[in-house]
């Protein structure tokens, strides 16, 4: 058992990891993604059902099990082992801290205890098809530019008779966008000279057509993370939260800094089993009448990822406690995952490079993680300026630079 994981959370991912091992697995992917939903809802109600998964780091009064991200990273560590496709990262990890943070209490009520069972899902939209700088992880997300800005572009909000809310715009790369039952949209309001990002609710599950709302599920390089188009043409919603005068860029950054070091996690889990089943594969493989794996440069390689994994699992454990490392962490995490999963493919010889084989598998989650949280370079970047490591002169990129507008 681990040293730095207690008896109880070992026991959460002892029996999170025997519960997919019977009924998930990179075997059961294709049936699990080729659903409307792209996950098993099957498997999903048992998971919140029997171990109370998106439940896990709810407070009690809301029907959870009130337990920390630490436990909630561990969990997803073992859904990375497996490439479980789930709501699990949309709901609990990013949707459902935002609402405990920033809802009212009737809203906490109303929605909380439905997401800690399982019969609630969500999804986090945000204009301009970057999640990682919404979620301040990649740059600055205080000046509402890559929602936008007020300007055109970016989902805008206005009043409508008898006091509600409506949305219009488009916000593209929604992960789990076309399932989810309920959506948190983030968008402007107050004109360009005032605006601020609010974030709103809207019911997914209402009348689609008469609320305006248009979901399209696209193609993504990882089947296992499914992505949507979702378009608001004056559809209703609602304001999370009571005081509509503070800006929702410190509780996206905030929760982005803990969603970090849990997507850490699983993508340590991610790595660290396609590093088992690339062992496991040159023990058995056979050439020039030795097992593959007896050779001495395929050790070295091997050896070296093994390096290059724990040491991620050290920083994503570190960061569960510490959010604040949660970038760094994700950023070492997902360069492990690349290049354990790259060395993946080339050990598995001939056989890995078909695009079936599930060492390809591996190796969309890797990349495509990459592309929707990173990538590396920019959130080493982003955490380097903000611990003031370039500077007062350097904290802040020139108008030029700012949000990779200009080097990549």
């Amino acid at each position: 058992m681990d040293a730095a994981v207690t008896a109880e959370q070992h026991e959460i991912r002892r029996t999170l990891r025997d519960l997919l091992a019977r009924g998930a697995g990179p075997d059961a992917i294709p049936a699990a993604v080729s659903t409307a939903e792209g996950y098993d809802p099957v498997l999903w109600c048992r998971l919140a059902g029997d171990l109370g998964l998106p439940g896990l780091a709810l407070a009690e009064e809301y029907g959870g099990a009130g337990c920390t991200a630490t436990e909630l990273a561990l969990a997803c560590e073992e859904t990375g082992r497996a490439l479980l496709p789930s709501p699990l990262l949309a709901t609990a990890v990013l949707a459902a801290p935002l609402i405990a943070a920033l809802g009212t209490p009737d809203q906490r009520a109303a929605l909380l205890p439905r997401i800690a069972e399982g019969t609630l899902t969500a999804a986090l939209a945000v204009p301009g098809g970057s999640l990682a700088t919404a979620l301040g992880l990649t740059g600055d997300n205080r000046d509402g530019t890559w929602a936008g800005g007020g300007r055109a572009g970016g989902i805008q909000v206005r009043g409508s008779e008898g006091g509600g809310r409506r949305l219009y715009g488009e916000a593209d790369r929604v992960l789990d966008g076309h399932s989810a039952g309920l959506l948190l949209v983030a968008a402007h309001a107050g004109g360009y000279p005032r605006s601020r990002t609010l974030l709103f609710l809207v019911d997914a599950d209402a009348d689609a057509e008469a609320a305006g709302l248009v979901r399209t599920r696209l193609t993504s390089l990882d089947e296992t993370r499914p992505l949507a188009r979702v378009e608001l043409r004056d559809t209703p919603a609602e304001l999370l939260g009571a005081d509509d005068t503070a800006d929702a860029a410190d509780a996206l950054a905030t929760a982005g800094r803990t969603a970090a070091a849990i997507l850490a996690a699983e993508a340590v889990g991610t790595a660290a089993s396609a590093l088992e089943r690339t062992v496991a594969y040159v023990k058995e493989r056979e050439q020039f009448g030795r097992a593959v794996g007896s050779f001495q440069a395929v050790k070295h390689r091997l050896a070296d990822l093994y390096v290059r994994v724990e040491a991620a699992r050290s920083a994503a454990y570190h960061a569960a406690r510490e959010p604040d490392a949660g970038p760094l962490a994700l950023a070492q995490a997902m360069e492990a995952a690349r290049i354990t999963t790259g060395e993946a493919v080339q050990l598995h010889g001939g056989i890995g490079f078909t695009w079936e084989h599930e060492a390809h598998r591996y190796l969309k989650r890797a990349a495509g993680d990459e592309l929707l949280f990173g990538p590396v370079h920019r959130l080493r970047d982003h955490a380097a300026r903000r611990a003031g490591l370039f500077g007062v002169a350097a904290a802040s990129p020139p108008a030029g630079l700012a949000h990779g507008a200009g080097v990549r």
